[in-house]
């Protein structure tokens, strides 16, 4: 039962095989409602956090899928099948393991397809980390996984189809927008022709803190897959000869140490101890991709860091230019180049940073989304 005075809710997520910000923001929801149960496509037991054993998670067929667990993306169509059978009303569809039709509220936390399943006359709000990006980014997304031309040409009129599909799905009247950032609630806007709020994803500022000195070495924190532009700070940094570490591992990692020089040095996956020292020691951090919201860059302010960030997505609500960062304007590495000229000419305050990256702590996310929560409820 929810507890005195809080509605009860039903959560929902497009996938749980992979861990990143959408699954932050997910255990930040658990939290907020831990007898919520979760409802997702597909769950890897051994995959994911131990803790999420105790969570009253409900999948659908589409977990007993082959290879869906490690190879997610190869099963792209049947994601709009799953969510479109999936009814929380409680009158029809496939909804493995029950029903939310107890629930005041529906909580989708999408950057897929889970904002369409029904919900009847039951509130729906959906914090929506992105639009479907393969979907409505699909040219972009192409080239930046270096799809072959005759792949893009067969996958086109899927990617129509399902855009068809994902428009009309984002029409519910039981539907209700919240955005994580100003890019996020533009594209939502132009994809789906809906008005949305924006609450920022929470931080656990509280894991980091400043640091009496730093080093003189910048520092990326990241998946290196290709939307990162990892490449782009490898060969700045490589041609200023200034020390970058970059911490994280994927599949571009061979490539971006052939073209690292001698400054640039790679650490893979580091623990969470090690995170938060590399963090507060760095001299700045650097986040040379676009990101819906990102973040990085807030842990690096939370422990007095400042960023040197691509001035685009989500970093444009997070880093204040001349006071917690600079931006660099053009994706090459002559422009990134320039921001760290700037960067390494003015000084930071660490209280600033610090402060700024307070605003976004999980308290201000839990208040701000029970506000929303109470609006949606009040207008049904």
């Amino acid at each position: 039962m929810p507890a005195v005075g809080q509605p009860a809710v039903a959560l929902v997520h497009d996938w749980l095989n992979q861990y990143g910000g959408a699954e932050r923001v997910l255990e930040q929801l658990v939290g907020m409602f831990p007898q919520a149960p979760v409802y997702t496509s597909m769950y890897w037991r051994d995959g994911m956090p131990a803790a999420y054993r105790t969570w009253d998670i409900r999948t659908t067929w589409m977990d007993r899928l082959p290879g869906v667990y490690r190879h997610h993306q190869l099963y792209l169509p049947f994601y709009a099948l799953a969510f479109g059978r999936m009814d929380l009303a409680g009158t029809a569809g496939d909804t493995t393991g029950g029903t939310a039709g107890g629930a005041d509220v529906v909580i989708s936390n999408k950057s897929g397809f889970c904002h369409a399943v029904k919900t009847g006359t039951i509130p729906h709000l959906c914090y929506c980390l992105a639009p479907t990006r393969y979907v409505w980014q699909f040219e972009g997304y192409a080239a930046r996984e270096h799809l072959p031309g005759t792949v893009r040409v067969l996958l086109r009129p899927l990617v129509a189809a399902l855009r068809r599909w994902d428009y009309h799905a984002a029409q519910s009247a039981a539907l209700h927008f919240v955005a994580i950032s100003t890019e996020i609630q533009q594209r939502i806007r132009d994809f789906y022709g809906r008005s949305s709020e924006i609450i920022h994803p929470p931080v656990d500022v509280d894991r980091f803190a400043p640091v009496a000195s730093h080093d003189d070495t910048y520092l990326i924190v990241s998946r290196l897959i290709p939307y990162k532009r990892i490449d782009l700070a490898v060969k700045a940094f490589t041609a200023l000869n200034l020390p970058l570490v970059i911490a994280g591992d994927g599949r571009d990692r061979a490539a971006l140490e052939a073209l690292a020089g001698p400054s640039v040095r790679f650490l893979g996956r580091v623990d969470d101890a090690e995170l938060v020292r590399l963090l507060a020691r760095c001299k700045g951090f650097v986040l040379p991709g676009s990101e819906d919201f990102g973040l990085t860059p807030l842990e690096a302010q939370a422990s007095g860091r400042p960023v040197i960030a691509f001035r685009g997505g989500g970093a444009l609500d997070t880093v204040i230019e001349g006071q917690t960062g600079v931006f660099f304007d053009a994706a090459t590495p002559e422009s990134l180049m320039d921001a760290v000229a700037r960067f390494e000419a003015q000084s930071f305050d660490p209280r600033v940073c610090r402060a700024n990256a307070e605003r976004f702590a999980p308290e201000v996310f839990r208040a701000e989304l029970m506000a929303a929560i109470g609006r949606v409820l009040d207008h049904g």
